[in-house]
Parts: structure tokens; sequence; C-alpha cells
């Protein structure tokens, strides 16, 4: 039976990296490591940090339990003594970073780790699957949220990405704005509403199209929502009133022309006395269409594959370096890669936002080695000396989260919420 322990979520080279490492005696040099990403997903304006809190739980389960280090021991990954060391794990360092559901820019240092080179390093994989995905999803919701104006959306694609992965989409699509989910594990874990009623195989279920609306208005009341696009919609339109009576509340649509069938079945709605019923509408929608559809009298949207795939950027593109060291004398040195392509300042950063008289956002400064203070300071500590902050955990801080990022995207300029592919929103400067 599999543990619980999240210490295999990794790559075989962390650990071999470790091993090394304690074998040359360098693996207890205080080191700071961050996550960054170079460029944002998709040419987009902008990025939104999500994954954080899931990822101080996983943080908190890193533990090397005796099935791992029997199926370590077996593979021969790594000595005896790393082993021995590995028992013992537990993460005693600090985590700063960007409070999760705030906005992101190429450069931001999103996470800072500090602690031992042994005890940072082996976090690496874990940091990055969980900050990647979520990160990806919510900035794709972002962007969703704001071509909605103001019409909820709700999460719907947990059929079609794997089921863990299905659990972080919700939870991310709900911090960037999103107002439910259909996935009950993210509903029970993270407090995230739930919504649903019934899909085409419960009409295909009963001999005629009336028969299971009328099923599904006595088990769950007029206020239900029917799907009216099984066989005819304006066929269906009429049953659902007939059944549900003009209280019905809400009618589903989920194939054809949306916006000449959404403005169709509006006024055959209305002609039908059931003005207050809703429109949502359920057909592969990304953040295009949903802009598309601003014009049109859609009162909701339900959105699946798009969302949980980061509409077309599933990974956000972070990369997780060593950005400082002591030596062997004990003083710090600032390190970096220097790759064509790849480079990047060294030494540890201190992120800021700079606001104009307005409140509006005009930069990202990125003080190196240097706390000065002439903008919002958008790192928080996330976790000192091994120990969590309880407010970024649960379902609370899955709230949190989600207020945090409405007012972080409120101080952002006009041009940041252009669907096309540009620079980004914000200049991001090091300082």
């Amino acid at each position: 039976m599999r543990s619980t322990s999240t210490a295999l979520f990794t790559d075989r080279y962390e650990l071999t990296m470790l091993d090394a490492a304690m074998k040359a005696g360098t693996h207890d040099r205080p080191c700071v490591f961050e996550a960054f990403a170079r460029r944002l997903p998709g040419a987009r304006r902008y990025g939104i940090v999500a994954g954080t809190g899931r990822l101080l739980q996983e943080i908190a389960d890193f533990r090397f339990t005796d099935a791992e280090l029997g199926w370590l021991s077996d593979e021969n990954v790594v000595s005896k003594a790393t082993l021995e060391w590995l028992a013992d794990y537990r993460f005693t360092g600090s985590i700063h970073g960007y409070r999760e559901g705030e906005v992101y820019f190429p450069g931001s240092p999103l996470l800072v780790v500090e602690g031992s080179f042994a005890e940072a390093v082996i976090l690496e994989t874990l940091i990055l699957s969980v900050l990647n995905y979520d990160s990806a999803v919510a900035t794709a919701a972002s962007r969703m949220v704001s071509a909605a104006n103001g019409r909820p959306l709700a999460e719907m694609g947990s059929r079609r990405v794997g089921e863990h992965s299905a659990v972080a989409a919700a939870r991310a699509a709900y911090i960037a704005g999103f107002a439910a989910t259909s996935n009950l594990e993210a509903g029970r874990s993270w407090g995230v509403p739930t919504m649903g009623t019934a899909a085409h195989s419960f009409t295909l279920l009963h001999d005629t199209e009336e028969q299971a609306f009328r099923a599904q208005v006595d088990a769950l009341g007029p206020e239900t929502t029917l799907l009216v696009d099984t066989y005819d919609v304006h066929t269906a339109v009429a049953l659902a009133v007939k059944v549900a009576g003009p209280k019905l509340g809400a009618v589903r649509i989920d194939s054809g022309d949306l916006p000449e069938l959404v403005a169709a079945v509006r006024r055959q709605l209305d002609d039908l006395g059931a003005t207050e019923t809703k429109i949502t509408v359920t057909n592969d929608l990304d953040e295009f269409t949903i802009a598309a559809l601003r014009a049109v009298p859609v009162d909701s949207y339900g959105v699946g594959t798009s969302v949980v795939t980061g509409s077309g950027s599933p990974a956000s593109g972070m990369v997780y370096k060593l950005v400082s060291r002591q030596d062997a004398d004990g003083e710090w040195v600032a390190v970096a890669k220097t790759s064509v392509g790849k480079a990047s300042p060294g030494g540890r950063k201190f992120p800021l936002r700079v606001l104009d008289a307005s409140g509006t956002a005009v930069e990202e400064r990125i003080h190196v080695e240097s706390t000065e203070a002439d903008g919002r300071a958008l790192h928080v500590a996330l976790m000192t000396d091994g120990v969590t902050g309880a407010a970024h955990l649960g379902a609370a801080g899955t709230k949190a989260a989600r207020d945090h990022r409405e007012a972080a995207v409120a101080e952002l300029p006009a041009e940041a919420f252009r669907l096309s592919r540009g620079d980004p929103a914000l200049p991001t400067v090091f300082a």
C-alpha cells in the first residue's frame, strides 16, 4: 500500500545531486534558491501565482518513510549514508514568496527557499510541479474571468485531465475568479463551491425528454438547470418551461452556433413567460469565445478542457535556480547561469510593485541584495524555520488567495486585459 508521503514526487537527479554533495561535504552549505519564470506562457500580458497553499502542504508531507527508503535502496538510487540522512529529512528552512493570487511577470522571484543545499535542492521538482501547473490554470482562468465581464463561470474540466490535476485545476480556477467547480474533492479539500445537475446520458436514459425533465425537477426542484440540446433545442426549451414552470432556474446549451442560438432561446423563454430563467453555455469555451459572446444574452459559462489545460499553455515555464550560497569561508556569494538565453541575475531578490498616483501598477521593481521600500512589497513569509504559516493553508487560505487575486488584478493597467499575444503589461526592472 502506498504511503501519503510526497517525497518521491521528484526526479532522480535531485537525490543523486544530494548524494554527490554529501560525499563532497558541501551538502550543508547555506543556500538561497528562487523559482521564477523567464517569460509568460503564451505571450500573455500577466500571470497569476497559484498553488502556494497546496505546495506548502506537500512540503509538510515530504517525508521518507520505510516504503520510500526501501524502494530507493532496492533501486540503488543513493548511498547508504544518504538513505540514513533522508530517513530524518524535514525541511527546517524558510520560504518567502508572492502571496497566492498575486500577479507576476518575467523575472518575478515567486518563491525564495532558504536552507542548506541538501534540504532545498530536493524540493525542486515538487515546487515546479505545483507552481507550473496551478499558475498556468489560474492565468488562463483569470483571462476568462475578465472576458466574461462580470458573468459567473464554472470549472467543469475534471474529465479532461488526471484525477489529481483535476482537483488542483478546480482550486486554481476558483482562486482566479471562477464561481464554482463540478469537482467534489475540490469542494471537500479546498472549500470551492460545487455545482452540477445532469448530463445528456440522463436524458437518453428516459423514454422521452419530458420524462427526463420531470424526473430532474422532481428531484432538484424547478430552480434546477435543464440541459436542452440533446435533441432539438427549441422543442426542449418549450418542454422545460412546461415541466418546471416560468420559475425554471436555467437552461444549458452545450452545442450549436451559440450567438444565434442563445439569442433565439432568450426570445423563446421571454415569450413563454420565463423571463427570469437564465441561460448557461458550455460548448468548448475559452477566453476568446467567451469574449465573443459579450453582446449575447448569456448569463453564465461552464468551461472544461480549455481552463484545465491552461488554454493552450499547460505549464508556466517556471524554473528553480540557486542564486546565492555561502563559500567555504562562510561568505555569501551570488551565483547564476550565464548560458545564452538562460542568463538571470544572481543574488537574493526583494520585489516591489510600483504604483502611480492613481493606484495603477507601472513597474515590477526587483532589488538585488537590497531591501529598499519604494513600492508595494510582494514577498510574504510562507514558512519560517520549517513551520508553515497557517493562514496560507486549507479552505481559508484558498479564499484569501481568491480575494488577493481580485485586488492585485485591479491594480493592472488596461492593456493587461488584451487577449492578443504581446509584451508583459509591466516592465521588470532589476535595481
